[in-house]
Order: C-alpha cells, then structure tokens, then sequence
C-alpha cells in the first residue's frame, strides 16, 4: 500500500509539473482559432495593422445595450465577439456595453444629448408571447483614443429590409466600421481634397454634409479655376498639391486652359471624382403654375476629355420604373397641407448590384434627372458601379417634363431591353491626355501626354452630391430626403468612393466581407413555443441528470467491492 501510495504521488507531482510547464510554455504564446464556416471572427491583415498600432488605451463605448428582440441580441452578440478579437490583438483596447437609458430619471437628457451628437435611436418592438411592448435601442458605439472620438454605427438601416435582413447586413459591416473608426482616430492627417469651383459648382451649403465628412478623415479646401486664366501654370503647380479634386454639378463651360489644368492633374496621377449633368433641368423648376418645365442638353466643354478617358455622358434622361418618390400637396385638411407621394421615374432608384467594394452592402441610391454613361475601349480598366434597373429607358432631350405624369401608368413593355443603363464608372490606370498631339492651351514645361496610375470616377448626376436643408436653412444628412422621411445610401456610396480612391492601406476591402447567420424563424418558435422551451433548456438538464445518475451508479458499482 505505501509503495502503490508513493507511486500516485510520484504520478501526481509529474502531472502537476507537467501542467505548470505547458501553462508557462502556453503563457508566452497565444492563438484564436475561427471555427466558423464562413471565417467570421478572422480579421483582415488591414485590421489587425490599424489595431497593433494602438500604443496608448483606446476606449470603446458600446451602447447595444437593454431589452430587444433576438435579433439585436444576435448583433449584440456578434458586436461583443469582434471587440474581443481586437481587444486580443492589443491589450490596450478595452470596451464596454452600456444601458444610456437605464436611469430612468436621466432619460430625457440623455437622449437629447445622444441626438445632438448624430446618435439616432431606434423604436423596436418586444413581442413576448402576444403581448407587445416599444422599446428604444441606440445601435451605436463611440470609440475614444488621446482625446479623439468617432462614432460607430452598428446598425445598417437598410431601406425594405427586415429586422433580420438588417442584421445580417450589419454584422458584414462590423469589421469596416470599427476599423475605418480606429483608422479615422489614430492616424493624423495626409491627404487632401480639393473642392473645384469657378464653372457654377454646387454651393458649399447644398454639399455642405459632405464636407463635414470628408474633414474628418482628409483636409479639405476650395480650388478656383479663375486664377487660371491669368497664371495657368501657377494654378496647375498648386492643385497638384492636392490628392483628390471633387467636381461638383458644374453649370457653365470650361475653358480650355482650365482643362487643361484639370487634365494634367490627373496626368500626374490626381484622383477625381466627376459628378457631371449633360442636360439642364432642376426640380424646382417644374413648381410653377404649368408645373412644366424644358429639360435640354447643355454643353459643358467636357466631352473630349471625357472621351479620351474612356467614357460619354450622353445628353440624356434616365426614365426608370424602380423610382424613388416625390411629395405633392394634393388638398388641406384643416390648416395643415395633405402630401401624396407618387413614383417619379425621373428619380431612379439604383440598388447596387455590384461586389466591388465600393458598393459592397450599400443602401439604394436616390438620383434625380440621371444621364445615361457608354464605357469606350481605351486601355482603360472600367468597372461600372452603378446601373439602373432592368426597367428603364434613356430619353433624349430636349423632352418636356410635367408633374402631370406622376398620374401616368407606363407599360412595362416599353421598357424591355433596354435598362442597365451605368450612372456612375470606375476608371482605373494610366490614362492619356486630351491634349496630347494638339496645340497646348498654354505653355507647360511639365507637360505630359501619358500619365501614372491613377484612378476616377465618373458620375452623371450632379443632385447625388447635393444635401436637403431644414426650414431654418441648416443642413440635412446627406442621403435624408426630408419630404419622404427616407434615407438613401448617397453619403456611403460618396464617403466609400473618396476612401477607395485615398486609400493606400486598402482599409476600404474589408467591405466585400461576406458572413451568414443562422436566425430562428420567429414564427415556428411561436408556434411551437412549448417545445423549443424544453428543447433549449430542458433537454440539456435532462441529458446532465442521466450522465450525473449513470456516472454516480457506476463510480459506486467500482468503489463498493
């Protein structure tokens, strides 16, 4: 007995020296494994860059907090699993989840607060068994490093989507948005934008969102084409300094020589991004007794340089059945005026259909008197981003258009073959200047005929740009059309086109990130509530017990002899 007494400890004290040298081994070395089938929680080597680089703490306030329904507790669960994995890449992450609203003497405050900072709740509703209650969630986090914050959507409020279709949507999100958060507060500025004017560009006001969110992340400022007509050359060396240059809804034609400064800005490998009308026509302008107007082609001197690039803006409207809404006053109901919403065809809805990132998981677009775009053989790599639906048309101009058509029924018929019409082209590589084997508008020393990779994006609605402002004059979000109470995807598709033109890190393709979730179907589970209650918490004490009174019999039936 002492002898078989001294080998259980002898076998004891290896097993526990053993155990102390694989923690100590296992201490110095550490690794996730991602079992999922679709790789869920394996961040982007983009990602994990941007997380090592973090040397101070970084703070993480996560307000998916509260009562909701199974499917916010799905992103709250898939929120929390995406934290972790950053929180294992760098010790100095830390988050937490927290309840604004739980104090309910300080509610109101709160939530005044949160929707001055741009943190929109939203209404859900919680059906327990029948009975049905609203609770408010703020599908929002706020990360904090050296004194920085950005705001973290979690939620993608995708237009026609249900709740679980937005969820599925969101947690594909996850990974870009805290990444392209952490990006916008650890790295100081490099980049800038240049904002073009001079040619009757969109005032600053109408475009004034995009401003706000492109300041975050780049400097931002105002190039005037009038000092080119009289020192082009110093005009040219000045908006190279600039990395992007934003054509804005230009409304007169340019001059040759600001052309060329334009040209040889891309040249020499500046990125732009063209948002162009070939036919002249405004929304207001159809608010008048006859509620008509003329819409008619204009000509913006940019045709030529368009082309040799690679793509025509043709003087056209796009006529599309998948259209977004207006709202007409149609009568009074006491002293309030009645709005109707009706189609507008000249008002193409565009649902990307694209999987580039660019577009990846993007909300529909809301254009306004769009032109048709042909992509040309040149060399060029064209990706187009952006088409109507199969349920469209090109009209040509000059075309009268009247309010009166909202009453029209179009026959599907007309439409057949004739839809997948581009609105917005990526142009990517080396493109050849429109100047090249001709007279030169001016002298330039500089002067190149090929230029360096570079890349565009050609867009032929101006309005995609444009913000709505409230009756005070102050700026809506981009997106946010005030007279149907819908958002639509403008500011995300613009806001993605800036970032995967700047992008050197290629932040921006963590995007095309694909993940499938299993989502009960609520309806069986409240048909069959008793038994998925006993499936889910009563089978697993069930089988623990018979494992428990099997395991005990037997331990008894060994020791009892």
């Amino acid at each position: 007995m002492k002898a078989s007494k001294k080998n259980n400890l002898k076998k004891l004290g290896i097993s526990i020296g053993i155990l102390i040298l694989v923690n100590a081994i296992g201490s110095q070395f550490s690794h996730r494994f991602d079992l999922t089938k679709d790789q869920r929680y394996t961040l982007s080597q983009t990602s994990i860059s941007i997380v090592k680089s973090f040397k101070e703490p970084l703070i993480i306030d996560v307000f998916l907090e509260g009562k909701f329904p199974g499917e916010f507790k799905k992103l709250q669960t898939e929120t929390q699993q995406i934290l972790e994995e950053f929180k294992a890449r760098n010790s100095n992450i830390s988050f937490e989840f927290v309840n604004p609203l739980e104090d309910e003497t300080t509610q109101d405050t709160i939530l005044k607060s949160f929707l001055e900072r741009g943190l929109t709740p939203v209404n859900v509703t919680l059906d327990d068994k029948g009975t049905q209650t609203q609770e408010t969630v703020f599908p929002w986090a706020i990360a904090t490093y050296r004194g920085r914050s950005a705001r973290i959507p979690l939620l993608k409020n995708t237009m026609g989507a249900s709740t679980a279709e937005k969820v599925v949507t969101s947690v594909q999100h996850l990974e870009y948005a805290f990444a392209n958060a952490f990006n916008t507060i650890s790295k100081e500025k490099e980049k800038k934008v240049a904002i073009i004017k001079g040619n009757g560009e969109m005032r600053d006001i109408l475009m004034a969102d995009f401003i706000k969110q492109v300041r975050e992340n780049y400097f931002i400022g105002t190039f005037t084409l009038d000092s080119v007509a009289k020192k082009p050359k110093e005009s040219l060396a000045y908006l190279k300094k600039y990395d992007l240059a934003v054509i804005a809804k230009p409304t007169e034609a340019f001059t040759d020589e600001e052309k060329m400064v334009l040209d040889q800005f891309v040249i020499h490998g500046g990125k732009t991004i063209w948002l162009v009308d070939q036919v002249n026509i405004e929304m207001d302008s159809l608010y008048n007794d006859a509620g008509a107007t003329l819409a008619f082609p204009f000509d913006l001197n940019l045709n030529d340089m368009l082309f040799k690039y690679g793509v025509r803006i043709n003087p056209t409207l796009v006529k599309d059945l998948m259209a977004s809404p207006i709202a007409l006053a149609t009568g009074d109901k006491g002293s309030a005026t009645q709005y109707t919403q009706y189609p507008w065809f000249y008002s193409p809805l565009i649902y990307p259909s694209s999987k580039h990132p660019i577009v990846s998981n993007v909300d529909p677009l809301k254009f306004e008197y769009t032109n048709g775009i042909d992509t040309l053989k040149n060399g060029i790599k064209k990706t187009v981003l952006l088409k109507s639906s199969p349920y469209s048309k090109a009209i040509g101009t000059p075309v009268e258009v009247n309010l009166a058509m909202v009453n029209d029924r179009p026959d599907q018929s007309e439409f057949i073959n004739s839809g997948n019409i581009p609105v917005a082209v990526l142009l990517e590589g080396k493109f050849n200047s429109v100047y090249s084997n001709r007279v030169l508008p001016f002298a330039d020393p500089s002067f190149q005929s090929l230029g360096k990779d570079t890349k565009m994006i050609v867009i032929s609605d101006g309005d995609l740009i444009r913000n709505q402002l409230d009756k005070n004059y102050e700026p809506l979000e981009l997106g946010y059309d005030k007279w149907t109470n819908k958002i639509y995807g403008n500011k995300e598709f613009l806001m993605n086109s800036v970032n995967y033109l700047l992008d050197d890190n290629g932040l921006i393709n963590i995007r095309t990130k694909e993940v499938s979730l299993p989502l009960l179907d609520k309806e069986k589970v409240f048909e069959r509530y008793t038994a998925t209650q006993f499936l889910t918490i009563g089978l697993p004490i069930v089988v623990l017990g018979i494992f428990g009174f099997v395991f005990t019999y037997l331990r008894k039936r060994k020791y009892t002899n």
